[in-house]
């Protein structure tokens, strides 16, 4: 497996990834355009043959506060660590830029458990962390589940 930073190339089959997810109502759709801006935020999983095995993101909010999203794995490649090595670099390139607390908004709690992160009360994160709900389709009815990791 080849960890590394998300290119151009790799849009089409990030997209079609989180859409079929999304479609099943386990994390939250993104558009093309969502994933070309925040493509310097992502660390994808590349498989022998070259197709995507993973992805997921790191995304500055504030001070020292980063989330973790667009976290997705291969149906058939879950449960062999990648999820977890995908997050482990994004936190290693977060402690670069000096980030103290890393939060996810999430469906798949258990995963994130299993990495350290804690439910929280999504009122408990600054109101900057809102800023991009507006656009989401479930706003103001988000049910997806709060968790941070200091």
């Amino acid at each position: 497996m080849i960890y590394r930073k998300a290119t151009f190339a790799d849009v089409e089959a990030i997209y079609e990834l989180v859409a079929a997810y999304a479609e099943q109502g386990v994390m939250l759709a993104r558009s093309r355009n969502t994933l070309y801006e925040t493509l310097r935020d992502m660390v994808v999983a590349i498989d022998d043959d070259g197709t995507l095995a993973g992805v997921g993101g790191l995304h500055v909010i504030w001070d020292r506060l980063a989330e973790v999203r667009t976290m997705a794995v291969s149906p058939h490649k879950r449960r062999r660590g990648i999820g977890a090595e995908i997050v482990k670099r994004l936190m290693e390139d977060g402690e670069q830029l000096g980030i103290e607390k890393y939060f996810t908004l999430t469906y798949q709690p258990e995963f994130f458990k299993s990495l350290g992160f804690v439910v929280i009360n999504k009122e408990e994160l600054p109101h900057k962390v809102w800023k991009e709900c507006i656009d989401c389709p479930k706003f103001p009815n988000c049910d997806e589940i709060a968790m941070v990791k200091v």
